[in-house]
């Protein structure tokens, strides 16, 4: 339940940077892309998030390198990385059948994390923070204006920089929880919810936090009542969220504009 909450809350605050930049699909591709090492580093006997984190920094810098190609671009550069990784984490437990269930790599066993897991998530929930208290301006002016950013005399890729770290270090804290496969669900669907409900970034930074450490721990409790998988039931909820928070936005937008029409029906029947 520890690590459920910090994964969720880390989720949280670092999904807010990924749908301010609209780095969803990035985000998928990353989560594929560290399937590969989390294997090699079982068939090796190392530490699985070293072997992660090994595998996202290879593959962030094929993405960006190919992402450089100006007949390419960064949305074929994902697709690349999406594919790649997850046919070599495939290829890898082929040729070396593990001894462990790798089912557990792609969505997640929360009833096995120790106490290292727990510890590096913490410290990266806290690293998040602080980036957010000391450039949270930074990130946000240059995510929704790149050009003006560059035009202030800044230069853009410092951000997207620390973006990308903090992307992929999330991902490899909390592939315990949700996997590989399912851990773009935990960031970006309570951050997704987050900007229906509040426009400014600042309450969406305390809004997803509390979505992810939400769907974290109903996620975990309707997988001990059901008996299914934590890290299935865990996306789960937050995908639901995220269509709650859909539904009731567009009835209230229904509603105000139901109403106006009927304020202008008024209106126009009292007009002489």
């Amino acid at each position: 339940m520890v690590e459920v909450v910090l994964a969720g809350a880390l989720a949280g605050v670092v999904g807010v940077l990924v749908v301010l930049r609209e780095r969803a699909f990035f985000t998928m591709s990353l989560t594929h892309a560290t399937f590969p090492g989390a294997v090699a580093a079982a068939i090796l006997g190392v530490s699985i998030p070293l072997g992660a984190a090994v595998a996202a920094v290879a593959l962030v810098a094929v993405a960006v390198a190919i992402g450089r190609i100006r007949s390419q671009g960064p949305a074929v550069a994902s697709g690349v990385m999406l594919t790649a990784g997850f046919a070599l984490g495939a290829f890898l437990q082929s040729v070396a059948p593990l001894a462990i269930d790798v089912e557990s790599f792609l969505v997640g066993q929360v009833l096995a994390v120790t106490g290292a897991d727990i510890a590096l998530t913490a410290v990266l929930l806290a690293v998040a923070l602080g980036v957010w208290a000391l450039a949270g301006r930074h990130l946000v002016f240059s995510s929704v204006d790149e050009e003006g950013y560059r035009s202030a005399g800044m230069r853009p890729w410092a951000p997207e920089a620390v973006s990308l770290a903090l992307i992929a270090a999330t991902v490899v804290a909390i592939m315990p929880v949700v996997g590989a496969i399912l851990g773009v669900a935990l960031i970006v669907a309570p951050a997704a919810t987050a900007r229906l409900l509040v426009r400014d970034y600042r309450w969406m930074l305390v809004l997803a936090p509390l979505i992810g450490i939400g769907s974290g721990v109903l996620g975990l409790l309707a997988s001990r009542w059901l008996d299914v998988a934590a890290g299935g039931a865990i996306a789960l909820v937050a995908a639901l969220a995220y269509g709650a928070a859909w539904l009731a936005r567009a009835l209230a937008e229904r509603g105000v504009a139901a109403r106006g029409a009927a304020g202008r029906g008024s209106i126009e029947a009292r007009t002489p």
